[in-house]
């Protein structure tokens, strides 16, 4: 069965490092897309970065400068390395892979930035 699960949320002090690793299953992932998501409560759900299957990374406004994504298709593993965390950035992060129509999520892992 197809399965994305996310690691390494917690709880991090202003302008620490947190990485979120996520580890896919049950389908070839690299020829996927993958993506990391994040959600505060009471807001929408909005991409934070993407890595297409060729390694090209995109980044959105949310925490450019300040986040990595890496993946590791041996591994079948994509990873989120945040940097220099703000309280802001407390939300529940959730992993995607998507090969167009096809769209994957993990379960999230919650990650609190201390105020």
């Amino acid at each position: 069965q197809v399965q994305l699960v996310e690691s390494g949320g917690g709880l991090v002090q202003p302008g620490g490092s947190l990485r979120l690793s996520c580890v896919a299953s049950g389908f070839i992932c690299s020829r996927y897309a993958m993506s990391w998501y994040r959600q505060a409560p009471g807001k929408e759900r909005e991409l934070v970065a993407k890595i297409l299957s060729g390694g090209t990374t995109i980044y959105t406004d949310s925490m450019k400068g300040r986040n990595t994504i890496s993946r590791d298709d041996a591994k079948n593993t994509v990873y989120l390395q945040m940097n220099s965390m703000k309280a802001e950035d407390t939300a529940v992060y959730y992993c995607s892979a998507q090969n167009w129509p096809i769209k994957y999520w993990g379960q999230g892992t919650q990650v609190t930035g201390a105020e």
